[in-house]
């Protein structure tokens, strides 16, 4: 439990707040994050959440959350949860339906891309503000030379390859990507790789509290 310095007698003390409010990152009227820490609302405690809207094959792009775990709540559509297991060394991917959860432990790496248009999901946070380490940063700022180097690739295709990234993406693809840029549209699909999945009706008795294993023997 968080512990508390606020003086509750302040006026400045706030208990309720409008998401709408407090945009993170806008792609289009379909796209879009919401930002719920305690800047917004101070009275959270050790909480925080976004409010992610997204369209079908949009991308919650890879990335790290250094500060806190995130549970990952759908409320509509239906999303595909992608994580990297640092111990396993495995991908795992979790498509979660309305009412169906999908947990990342602090650090991990991961990402979400919508299944279907209207997907809506909620990312709760054990911390007051989360951080967001994109990997559109890592990519853009690290230099080809360096990625050439290391992986021994070749350093003009690379830097070929990632030049239009220009800023951190938040939602991919970005606006104004042209189909043929855009490489990896069969993992769209959910009948590719590694793909868990919980059953779609969520009060099946099967739906919750399995691992990994047990939800991909189903």
């Amino acid at each position: 439990m968080a512990v508390s310095y606020m003086d509750y007698s302040s006026p400045s003390v706030r208990f309720a707040y409008d998401l709408n409010n407090s945009t993170l990152f806008k792609k289009d009227n379909r796209n879009y994050i919401n930002v719920l820490s305690i800047a917004q609302l101070n009275t959270l405690g050790n909480m925080s959440l976004l409010d992610i809207y997204l369209s079908e094959g949009n991308v919650v792009e890879p990335h790290i959350h250094q500060n806190a775990s995130e549970l990952v709540y759908c409320i509509s559509g239906a999303v595909l949860v992608s994580l990297i297991n640092p111990f396993t060394k495995e991908l795992l991917n979790y498509l979660i339906h309305p009412g169906q959860v999908a947990s990342v432990p602090q650090g991990w790496w991961h990402y979400e891309m919508a299944t279907v248009d209207n997907t809506h999901i909620l990312a709760v946070f054990d911390a007051p503000i989360p951080e967001f380490i994109g990997g559109s940063d890592l990519l853009r700022l690290t230099p080809a030379s360096v990625l050439a180097h290391t992986y021994c690739l070749d350093e003009a295709k690379v830097k070929d390859a990632l030049s239009p990234i220009k800023q951190t993406v938040f939602i991919g693809p970005p606006s104004g990507c042209m189909q043929g840029q855009v490489q990896g549209q069969a993992a769209v699909n959910p009948a590719y790789g590694n793909q868990p999945h919980l059953p779609h009706h969520p009060h099946h008795p099967q739906a919750y509290g399995h691992s990994h294993r047990s939800i991909a023997a189903e």
